[in-house]
């Protein structure tokens, strides 16, 4: 499928319809289950070395939030968390181990606060949080940088949905969200994989084709947010930080590491926003030795319909 010059992602994949929506998503492997949720600045794909070695011990499922991916498009607010609930009773997931990256971190969370009994362990990488409000500092930084990768107007009219953006606007978007977000700052290409840069960018150019061209779609985050009930989050938990990503991010992952009673910090020097892609093998090492520490417990499927009175679809 083309947008604009480019061709977004559309890889052999599953569908599965859940919450109102279709996603996108591929599983692999037997034993214990283990979701993995993307970053807002990817999609599946930055989770392909974690979802082939994990599956080796486990039931991996990996897949496309609405708007990205695979996935289908959405108009209006989204609920995230409620569609990661939703995929777990469409697969008859009775519970499982959460693993979330950035804005993918913060659906796991509220996912596990909504369900408490449908997560067993939450890896959080370079997450974000509801209801955390952004420093000054770093907004007029993210600010600063939009203007200078897409004239004002232009852009206004792609935030609008439903656009034609110029490919050169998505690749300059693309580029400074890149270096932004995903390097950190006074950081370079040149600093990781030629691998790691390329997948970012591709992510990021399908990721703003998609958005720009699409109908305009926001997060509906639950109320009460995430923030302020950290200590209702009882699971053993593991938290990741990439040390060379912007410093406010980092700030959020604190907040997990001590807010969360069972949290561990795992602290990945060199490493901005998205350590899977940029260090797969040092990511995944740290999630299978989290994982083969949690407790043994059988597997349960989930059944049509439990308290939260959600049906799997036939």
């Amino acid at each position: 499928m083309a947008r604009n010059g480019y061709s977004v992602y559309r890889a052999r994949m599953a569908m599965i319809g859940t919450n109102g929506t279709h996603l996108s998503y591929e599983e692999a492997g037997e034993g214990p289950a283990v979701v993995l949720v993307h970053a807002g600045v990817a999609d599946r794909r930055m989770w392909d070395h974690q979802f082939t070695e994990l599956s080796r011990t486990h039931r991996v499922v990996r897949y496309d939030r609405r708007g990205h991916g695979g996935s289908a498009d959405h108009e209006g607010p989204i609920p995230h968390h409620e569609d990661l609930l939703g995929l777990l009773d469409a697969l008859n997931i009775g519970e499982a181990t959460l693993v979330g990256s950035s804005f993918g971190g913060a659906y796991a969370v509220d996912a596990a606060l909504a369900a408490p009994e449908r997560v067993n362990a939450l890896a959080l990488v370079c997450p974000g949080m509801s209801g955390h409000v952004w420093p000054d500092a770093f907004v007029q930084e993210s600010q600063k940088m939009l203007p200078a990768a897409v004239p004002h107007e232009r852009l206004t009219v792609y935030r609008s949905g439903n656009a034609s953006p110029d490919p050169a606007d998505v690749a300059a978007m693309a580029e400074a969200q890149g270096r932004f977000m995903v390097l950190g700052p006074g950081r370079s290409p040149d600093e990781i994989p030629l691998e790691a840069w390329d997948l970012t960018l591709l992510m990021l150019r399908e990721l703003f084709a998609r958005r720009w061209s699409s109908p305009p779609n926001e997060n509906l985050w639950p109320d009460p947010p995430a923030k302020g009930r950290l200590h209702e989050i009882t699971v053993p938990t593991l938290v990741v930080k990439g040390l060379s990503e912007t410093p406010q991010v980092q700030e959020v992952a604190d907040l997990y590491a001590e807010g969360i009673s069972d949290a561990h910090l795992l602290e990945l020097p060199d490493t901005g926003h998205l350590p899977s892609v940029e260090r797969p093998g040092e990511l995944t090492a740290a999630l299978s030795g989290f994982l083969e520490k949690l407790p043994h417990r059988p597997w349960a499927a989930r059944s049509e319909t439990q308290e939260t009175g959600r049906v799997r679809p036939g």
